[in-house]
């Protein structure tokens, strides 16, 4: 005998449990669960992060030297208004405006461009897509210490191959503008594949629908490129641009291992604030001077972040305005 749908008699409901104990400590971990995941990521910041950050600030109004840490005198914003006056920290910071102006300009047009290869399908694509992540994964010492061999003024194969077109040898470590090229074809080197995946990525988020429209309409590809393809890519653009920026503004390792000095050069043509920051810090033994410096880097920072961030904003609204 067969009961239908109706005879079936209904499930007995579940009993609620009662308010206590039980139902406190699951509405407990429920609440707090999701601060005890982020506790690790917050403790890690707190400890490696705003700590050496308040303390750098703390340090900077004391003179402190190196041999005796413990021993502080209080100076208030001396350190601040000796950088000021000092003459080799406006050529470090001019040093750091060029390079970073010679290594991220070219870097990120040459990022894009190899972008927009690797998007056609073609043969081998994803080799190249590797391919072209693997000076980021050198070591920037080794890379650095390879250019430096190439750039030598002697035996170096980049004059070499300038004496076979008739060219003279180039002084490659000790004359300014070429010693600041040297160092930002480091960086290229090293930046420019990392940022085209980058553009890739973002490349392969704008629908293939506006390239169709656009081919129907009778665009040409570099029409497309220009009409689609950077309009498109306008958020990354500007978030490679940041990234650079903080990369030009603390740039060290490869400046320091072109020659192997911290004064970046026998007349400071390629010392960048970093090198400076270290030079006082470690070289003069100057701890307050040298948090001072990081400080200022800190701060500059910020304000090109910030003046990135306006620019795009501004224009932003000036197209919704359209």
């Amino acid at each position: 005998m067969t009961l239908t749908a109706s005879e079936i008699p209904a499930a007995p409901p579940r009993p609620v449990p009662p308010p206590g104990r039980r139902g406190s400590a699951r509405w407990t971990w429920r609440t707090l669960s999701p601060y005890a995941y982020l506790a690790p990521f917050f403790t890690l910041f707190a400890a490696f992060g705003l700590f050496p950050l308040l303390y750098t600030a703390f340090v900077s109004l004391y003179r402190v030297e190196l041999q005796t840490p413990g021993v502080m005198e209080w100076r208030g914003l001396g350190n601040y208004t000796a950088l000021l006056g000092d003459e080799y920290f406006w050529l470090a910071l001019r040093n750091t405006f060029t390079i970073g102006v010679l290594s991220t300009v070219p870097q990120l047009v040459m990022a894009l461009g190899l972008a927009h290869l690797l998007n056609y399908r073609m043969r081998g694509r994803t080799f190249l897509r590797t391919a072209v992540l693997l000076p980021y994964a050198t070591s920037v010492a080794a890379a650095t210490l390879v250019f430096a061999q190439l750039f030598g003024r002697d035996f170096g194969l980049i004059n070499y191959a300038l004496g076979l077109i008739g060219i003279d040898p180039v002084d490659w470590q000790n004359d300014t503008v070429a010693s600041q090229i040297a160092v930002s074809t480091v960086v290229i080197w090293r930046w420019t594949g990392y940022n085209a995946l980058i553009y890739l990525a973002g490349m392969q988020s704008i629908p293939h629908e506006l390239y169709e429209a656009a081919a129907m309409d009778g665009a040409s590809r570099w029409r497309q490129f220009f009409h689609v393809t950077l309009p498109g890519l306008r958020p990354t653009i500007l978030f490679t641009v940041v990234v650079s920026t903080i990369g030009a503004t603390q740039l060290f390792g490869e400046p320091l291992l072109l020659e192997g000095s911290v004064s970046g050069g026998i007349s400071h043509q390629y010392q960048t604030l970093g090198l400076y920051m270290y030079e006082q810090g470690w070289g003069f033994f100057h701890l307050g001077r040298a948090a001072a410096i990081a400080w200022v880097m800190f701060l500059l920072i910020v304000v090109l972040v910030g003046v990135n961030a306006l620019l795009a904003r501004r224009r932003s609204r000036k197209e919704a305005g359209r």
